[in-house]
């Protein structure tokens, strides 16, 4: 892997580093080296003093492959990409909520659950994960002491962006390795001068004089703990099918999801069901690029679903969690979480997790044996589905092929201790039957590399088109509890928005089983489809998904109400009024005039929309009755509302409480004091 020719480096040797604008999109650049003596050194730290030293050492043992590639010329040079992803030091509160305090959404949670949810959106910023991209290098030299050296350059984030991380690693990597550390402050003033993320859009991003044209993953997808606010999660709220194909619908959308499980094609949909349902995965592979690409493929079948369970691309021993989970006891429930591995001993270390899936060919001077090659594509009969084990050639069905399933369901994964073999060992029933159709429309490409790659690419939008259309319309029947509505034909707009529809879990099940999931899925899925929805409300996927999609359906809700105010002739609704009714609209809109002058800001629109509301709640005071002006006058704050021009000092404004200090009630019934 080299630097492009026609890539090079500006002139200018001291570019400034604007730190905020690096922020937005990276935490730190290191440059980590393995001594012999002392194990994985920090070499450089860019910006310095960022990490914490057990951040330092968790990213200092995960930025390297469990063994050295085994090369036997005298002196070669093994580069590859991989990432990680490890717990960062701040802890989020908007998992806590999510996971463990909400345990149902029923009649009298819904409304004030959602509340409490969008005030968490707002609040919760802090960081929980921190995702590595790493260029490796390993220098073979007889010359050198113990015949070689490793170093790793890695990319810091807090934010998933493997679009644009892996391109950028392609040209900082041997960069670095060209003109050393001053190419780290030449890609940190590139980054800085970048525009903020924008979720969801193509984005071109200049570096030195190249570009990257990358797109961004959407908003619905990205963690809430990453930096995500909740005005950005703009995307539609009932699951549908996107019309541009291009722009991604989830995590990872880059990652080679044909090429990666190209053995497995057939256990794919069994694979979306583990992944929708928040079941405990081992994913091994004999490489790190391979392990991390296999667990991004997962993680991308889900989409547009937001994927709770936690992932770990590369998994070491060396990881903080991995004492927890190794610790736990036979028969004990394991928990949620996707693992990639390379190292062999987590066959043994972790024998409660229940599914595992192995993935990858060795390379080819390794010590593990690869006992079979990538299985063909080939043109595969209705229903048919293996052994749930590797997926065996459908032309070459022959005694030995028989043998050696059987012989590896006995086995059971250890024997992957002495033999690589593409497989899954798993007893879970799949409910969803692999799409032949589907099959039959993938290339197989053959043996030629540039043919491959390219048909991969075609392959790939078929597969992720798929199961982009399986989960949505899995998802479908939820899309009710999303709707919004606007005031009806000669209802007040100044009223609070009726509560979004509650949501029963029983009753969900039992009117779907009556009404059914819809063509798409029955023709695809077992009789006992019902099972899947019950496995997925219990699971960790279905809270956090649901309570994001409600909160964001509630605050489109109050956008189109409050659109609706905006618009409204107040000299005519008030025609239409009694006085009772005009008393309470005068409270409506003194508590929303109060909303917009304090979550406003300097926000133009919401300025604007201040002075519309100051100027409707003046035309409701100016027709009651004169007693009652009076009365309302008497309290100083509403007092200086009802006076305040447009014009008038903001700071006045700061001043007022969230709340109508004096209630219809009030108005008839308390004097003066």
């Amino acid at each position: 892997m080299s630097r492009s020719p026609s890539f090079s480096v500006r002139s200018e040797p001291d570019a400034k580093v604007d730190e905020q604008a690096f922020q937005q999109w990276v935490v730190a650049f290191c440059i980590i080296r393995f001594d012999l003596e002392q194990g994985q050194l920090i070499e450089e730290c860019y910006p310095p003093g960022c990490l914490t030293q057990n951040e330092e050492l968790e990213v200092s043992f995960s930025s390297f492959p469990d063994s050295v590639s085994q090369h036997h010329n005298r002196s070669s040079i093994h580069d590859c990409i991989f990432f990680f992803r490890i717990r960062s030091q701040e802890k989020s509160h908007i998992t806590n909520l999510v996971s463990h305090e909400i345990i149902e959404v029923d009649k009298e949670g819904a409304s004030r659950g959602d509340k409490v949810l969008k005030q968490n959106l707002h609040k919760s910023n802090s960081p929980k994960f921190l995702y590595g991209f790493v260029f490796n290098r390993q220098r073979h030299d007889e010359r050198l002491k113990r015949g070689g050296e490793q170093k790793s350059v890695v990319i810091l984030s807090h934010s998933p962006y493997s679009s644009v991380f892996r391109p950028l690693l392609q040209i900082m990597g041997p960069l670095y390795f060209d003109i050393g550390k001053k190419a780290l402050n030449f890609i940190a003033a590139s980054v800085s001068s970048w525009p903020a993320p924008l979720p969801g859009q193509l984005m071109e991003l200049p570096i030195g004089n190249a570009t990257l044209k990358v797109h961004l993953p959407p908003a619905h997808s990205l963690p809430l703990n990453g930096g995500i606010f909740f005005e950005e999660l703009t995307s539609p709220i009932a699951p549908f099918l996107p019309s541009n194909q291009s722009v991604p619908q989830g995590l990872f959308h880059d990652s080679d999801l044909f090429g990666t499980f190209r053995g497995l094609l057939m256990q794919l949909w069994r694979l979306w069901e583990l992944l929708l349902i928040g079941e405990p995965i081992l994913v091994i592979a004999p490489t790190p690029p391979q392990c991390c690409e296999a667990v991004a493929g997962l993680v991308s079948l889900v989409a547009p679903l937001f994927c709770s369970v936690d992932f770990r691309p590369y998994f070491t021993i060396h990881d903080s969690e991995f004492a927890r989970l190794n610790s736990l006891r036979q028969g004990a429930t394991f928990p949620p979480v996707v693992l990639g591995v390379t190292n062999l001993f987590f066959l043994k270390a972790l024998r409660n997790i229940p599914h595992i899936v192995s993935v990858g060919s060795p390379a080819p001077n390794s010590n593990r044996l690869a006992m079979s090659s990538r299985t063909s594509v080939g043109r595969t009969p209705d229903g048919q589905e293996g052994f749930g084990l590797p997926q065996i050639s459908l032309k070459k069905f022959t005694p030995t092929n028989i043998l050696n399933a059987v012989k590896l369901k006995r086995d059971g994964p250890l024997c992957l201790m002495t033999e690589h073999r593409e497989a899954i060992w798993s007893t879970y029933g799949a409910i969803t039957k692999p799409d032949t159709t589907i099959l039959n429309r993938l290339i197989d490409a053959g043996m030629s590399p540039r043919v491959e790659e390219s048909m991969s690419v075609v392959n790939n939008e078929i597969l992720r088109r798929h199961f982009l259309e399986l989960t949505t319309n899995f998802l479908a029947p939820f899309g009710p509890y999303f709707r919004t509505t606007t005031p009806s034909e000669g209802s007040s707009p100044f009223l609070d928005p009726p509560p979004l529809p509650y949501f029963d879990r029983d009753e969900f099940l039992a009117s779907l089983s009556a009404r059914g999931p819809g063509k798409f899925l029955l023709k695809r899925m077992k009789s006992n489809w019902l099972d899947l929805y019950r496995r997925f409300l219990k699971g960790h996927n279905f809270l956090p998904w649901f309570r994001r999609k409600r909160a964001v359906a509630e605050q489109e809700q109050l956008r189109l109400w409050r659109q609706v105010r905006m618009k409204t002739d107040i000299k005519q609704f008030i025609l239409k009024l009694s006085e009772v009714e005009i008393v309470d609209s005068f409270n409506a809109i003194e508590r929303d005039l109060l909303v917009e002058l304090q979550t406003g800001g300097a926000n133009v629109d919401s300025e604007s929309g201040s002075q519309k509301l100051r100027g409707d709640l003046l035309a409701m005071f100016n027709v009651l009755p004169k007693d009652m002006q009076e009365l309302l006058l008497m309290n100083p704050h509403r007092a200086a509302l009802l006076q305040e021009t447009p014009e008038s000092n903001e700071s006045e404004s700061n001043e007022l409480p969230k709340q109508p200090l004096v209630q219809r009630d009030d108005l008839f019934h308390n004097s003066p004091r």
